[in-house]
């Protein structure tokens, strides 16, 4: 990301797009770019102020921040593109103020490694870690084409075939403010909980895009694998399912139109189940994969 004009006031990740106006978003001018915008305070140190608009019931969404985190290592760090980022996520975040400190780790010609942790402040104004991450980011347009694989995209039926929020009679459980700025149609197959009959198979399928139509970009990615309702759900688990930590390995920089995200559990013990993440893009190529370790409230 190109050097601020101004290292303290300046605001990173938003750049209004020239041309006409128009109703479908672009990246670099979007709701999604100007609320995960980090202003640089000096090097390596970012303020930000959560937006209320990606919270689930009253905690601020785990993918939110890891695009958040991941934005400001772009601007710390010499290459452009996150590869692999890890989060452990230690205290729910608010809507509202905080500041990112980044260190890099390692400067390679190709991969560069750094770590960053975001913080908040309690009632008596001390700094409370929240997240804390170590990435690597590297140059997804430098990558060769051979790609070899075994892996298919998910079968999902067409858009139009598939459910939204808007399509309930009710509110779906656990969505809040976040359900606003996306674009999510769920395969009717993976939708039995919404019923009141789950299929007790642990999976979660869907068309994602943001609700302003602005495409995917390496950053929304760490958006998109967070966002759908969990698997637990199709478990016949209800309730907050928070992230203990996650893992994201960006693939490759999307093709323009709607991702689909296929998510999956296999394995629920002691409380707590991983979901195993993949979305494919417009051209099916997988552009990102990854898992996440999170709690079941069984009771």
């Amino acid at each position: 990301m190109p050097e601020a004009a101004s290292a303290p006031s300046a605001t990173l990740g938003f750049a209004r797009a020239g041309g006409p106006p128009s109703s479908r978003a672009v990246i670099g001018d979007s709701e999604f770019d100007r609320d995960t915008a980090v202003t640089r305070r000096e090097p390596g140190v970012y303020d930000i102020d959560l937006s209320a608009g990606w919270t689930i019931i009253n905690a601020v969404n785990g993918g939110y921040l890891l695009a958040v985190l991941g934005r400001a290592l772009a601007d710390a760090l010499p290459h452009p593109d996150p590869f692999t980022i890890s989060a452990h996520y230690l205290t729910a975040s608010q809507p509202g103020p905080a500041v990112i400190r980044t260190e890099p780790v390692r400067t390679g010609r190709t991969l560069s490694t750094g770590q960053a942790s975001l913080f908040q402040y309690d009632e008596e104004g001390n700094e409370v870690e929240r997240i804390r991450v170590l990435a690597s980011y590297g140059d997804l347009a430098a990558l060769p084409d051979d790609v070899r694989t075994t892996a298919t995209p998910p079968a999902i039926p067409p858009l139009d075939q598939c459910f939204g929020p808007d399509d309930s009679p009710a509110p779906i459980p656990g969505s809040s403010a976040i359900t606003d700025r996306l674009m999510l149609k769920l395969d009717p197959a993976t939708l039995g909980w919404a019923l009141g009959a789950p299929s007790g198979k642990g999976e979660m399928r869907a068309w994602f895009g943001l609700a302003d139509g602005r495409d995917a970009d390496p950053l929304s990615l760490l958006l998109a694998v967070d966002a759908l309702p969990p698997t637990a759900f199709e478990i016949g688990i209800k309730g907050w399912v928070p992230t203990v930590e996650l893992t994201v390995h960006v693939r490759h920089r999307p093709a323009p139109g709607p991702l689909r995200v296929s998510i999956t559990t296999r394995n629920l013990a002691g409380g707590f189940l991983e979901e195993d993440a993949e979305v494919w893009d417009s051209e099916d190529r997988l552009v990102a994969q990854s898992r996440q370790l999170a709690r079941a409230r069984l009771t």
